[in-house]
């Protein structure tokens, strides 16, 4: 069951099968700004990337609620994604980035998915603040 805030915030169990969900919900918001769509595809990207790694780890072997929210700006116009979990505490930046001059094989297995979202982003930033994980992603749209 998702629980809709204010206009700006979703609240939601952390389960893959939520992603939908969520992507539509901050697709609506990007809209309202015009969003241009190439910006809006790496949006998703990383968002599909942040809320799937909330559902697949942060309260393990259980399940939580996570809440996104959308914040717009202007000069410049910008949108600031944040995702907040009460779950396990972990800092998915604190992993250095992978390899990626290594052939796959030659790879450690995972973080390609933050090494992609930090590429797709403007930045991101993670705290862990008062029992929660917060995690900000941030792009300019113009």
């Amino acid at each position: 069951m998702a629980d809709v805030i204010d206009n700006n915030e979703l609240t939601i169990e952390a389960l893959a099968e939520n992603l939908a969900t969520v992507t539509e919900f901050v697709d609506v918001r990007l809209e309202q700004v015009n969003c241009p769509m190439k910006a809006q595809m790496q949006i998703d990207v990383a968002l599909e990337e942040i809320f799937i790694n909330i559902a697949n780890y942060a309260y393990q072997p259980g399940k939580g609620p996570a809440t996104v929210r959308v914040d717009v700006t202007d000069n410049p116009l910008t949108v600031t994604i944040t995702f907040v979990d009460h779950g396990i505490p972990y800092d998915p930046l604190a992993k250095d980035d992978p390899d990626v001059t290594l052939p796959a094989d030659q790879r450690e297995i995972g973080g390609l998915g933050i090494f992609m979202t930090k590429k797709l982003m403007d930045d991101v930033v993670y705290e862990y603040k008062d029992g929660s994980n917060i995690l900000r992603l941030v792009k300019k749209l113009s």
